[in-house]
Order: C-alpha cells, then structure tokens, then sequence
C-alpha cells in the first residue's frame, strides 16, 4: 500500500522504506497507543466528508475487519380509506435486511528515531496523528465517494433514472441532462445552478427527505458554480461561516443542499468530473481504526509505530442518490 503523507517536513528513506519523521514523541515510554488511536479518530472525524453525508449510525458496532452488521430496511405502510364500521387492511411486516460489511482495511507506518526524540524540542504527537488521520481520511472518503456514485439508481427495472450525463468527452446541448454526452459547462455553458435543481427535481420525484441532503463535488464544479449567472455565490463561498475541515462549502444551503468539496471524487476517462446528491440516509458507513502498536525496529535504535483503519459502506437506497457527469472546455 502507497503511503498518503502531508508536505508537513516529513521525509522517506526509500521506496517501500517506513516513514521516518524528523520530529517525534519525545520517547517511546511516553507513547500510549490507546490515547493516539483516539487522537487520530478525532482527526479523522473532523477532516472527513463521508462522516458528515451517510449514516453513520452503526460505527460502534463494528470492531475489526471482516465483521458485519444486519440493518433492518425501514418498512412501507399501505394507507386505506376508512369508512365508519368496516375492518382496516393490515400490513404485514417483514424484516428485510441488508448487510455492511467491514471489507476494507487502509494502515499507516512511521519510524520514531531515538537520538531526535532525546533532541527534538517540538511534541510531535499531535502533528504525527493529525496526519495520519488526514491519510486516512483521503483513502476513505475516495473509496466512499466511489461507492456513492456507481450507487445511483441506473433506471434498469423499476429504478428511476438518477445519472445524469454520461462519462464523455461529447458535450450535452444546453438545458439537456440524459443521453451520452456528458453536461456542458463550458461552451454552451448550462448553469450549474439548473444541474442542482434538476438533481433535487429527481430526489424529491423519488419522495426523498428535504432535510439531510447534500452535494460533493470537485474545485473544477465549484469554480463554475462561482460564476453562475445567477449570481447567489460571491466568489469567495466560504465568507467566514463554511467549515474547510470537513469541505463545507457554506453554511447555508443552495437548492436545498448542504455544499460540500472535495478533491476525493473519481477521476474519469473523458468527463471532467462528477457530482454526486444525495441523503444521508442512502449510504451506511462503518469504520474504526482497530489498533495502534508500537515495537522495536529490529534495523535501527528507534520505534516503530503502525496502526490499522478498516471500513465498510452500503448504498440502501439507491433512489436517494443522483449523479452528475460534465465538461468543462
């Protein structure tokens, strides 16, 4: 597995070689893996935007790779006319279920040396799990936001048709959203602002909650959406009130949708990008980092320290989930 590292004045000895950090914990007696499992954890959560669009109500229920949770679908109740003295239709209620399962494991490694322990004046902990956490934030939030998109309703059977555009270096002619090409939004320049509201006209066909919904899209979508000649974004959409750690674009809503960025959404072939909407309730996640070490580096004075991130995600609802596939010249 590569390894994800920040430019924070980290170096690597060689290809394949663990991370050796310049600074670090101030001596290896000092290390509690249990505290830096934790620390990391709240690194994670604060830098994720998968932890901020799915259910991620199953979490504790999970310990180690390979494990399962059984979610129970929320029924649907058939509604009858009532007329004075006659017997009500009842519905029978069945417990269909689906499974989560943890299949997905990401780790880190580094090398705590002991002469820059004895030397270092700065506590390197916090800065060691900070970007641990951003590492596994990037692989995690890519794997989901993978599953997210190929999760959209495709109109096979009795799904609706939630995939608009297509990856495709043919652009769509303005206004339009379903054939092969994918969304212009350079040339004939379609207002990214009608793509969200067509995006919302789909959730709310398929009766999707109003509340709990979402966009995450790439810089290249948002820098378009600055431009839309609607002109309800100033350029500057954070203005003081968006959350950068977790991609927060603003914390007010556009067509009804929390705005989040990320540069975590997949890569395609011939489209510029994708954007996925959605619920909260359409994808579970479960995920935990399952355990910290630290042991001896049998080739050197110093420690190595390594821990293990594993993760699961299940589209339940697929109806709730819309994708997006445009051009930009």
């Amino acid at each position: 597995m590569a390894n994800n590292v920040s430019d924070q004045g980290f170096a690597q000895t060689g290809t394949g070689d663990p991370l050796v950090y310049g600074n670090n914990f101030g001596g290896s007696t000092n290390f509690l893996p249990a505290i830096y499992s934790k620390k990391v954890l709240n690194f994670f959560r604060k830098s994720s935007v998968i932890e901020a669009v799915t259910n991620t109500d199953y979490t504790g229920e999970i310990s180690s790779f390979g494990d399962s949770v059984k979610i129970i679908k929320e029924p649907t109740i058939s509604v009858h006319q009532y007329e004075r003295g006659a017997d009500v239709a009842a519905t029978k209620l069945t417990d269909d279920e689906t499974t989560l399962v943890v299949d997905t494991a990401n780790a880190f490694k580094f090398i705590v040396d002991d002469i820059e322990s004895k030397m270092s004046h700065v506590n390197f902990k916090e800065v060691a799990a900070s970007s641990a956490a951003y590492a596994l934030k990037d692989a995690f939030d890519a794997g989901v936001l993978a599953t997210l998109v190929d999760g959209a309703s495709d109109g096979s059977g009795t799904t609706p048709d939630h995939v608009l555009g297509a990856d495709s270096a043919t652009p769509l002619n303005a206004g339009v959203y379903d054939g092969a090409g994918a969304i212009d939004l350079g040339t004939t320049e379609t207002d990214p602002l009608d793509v969200l509201a067509r995006m919302a006209r789909l959730l709310d066909e398929a009766n999707v909650p109003e509340e709990g919904r979402y966009v995450v899209a790439g810089p290249a979508f948002y820098e378009q959406l600055s431009q839309s000649s609607s002109k309800l974004l100033n350029v500057d959409f954070n203005a003081g009130q968006g959350s950068i750690r977790n991609g927060l674009v603003t914390s007010g809503k556009l067509r009804g949708f929390s705005m989040y960025r990320s540069n975590n959404m997949p890569e395609q072939t011939n489209a510029t990008g994708v954007i996925v909407a959605g619920h909260m309730s359409a994808c579970a996640t479960a995920q935990t980092i399952t355990s910290t070490e630290v042991i001896r580096d049998p080739d050197s004075f110093g420690d190595i320290c390594r821990g293990l991130h594993v993760y699961g995600a299940k589209v339940l609802r697929p109806e709730a989930i819309v994708t997006a596939y445009y051009l930009i010249d």
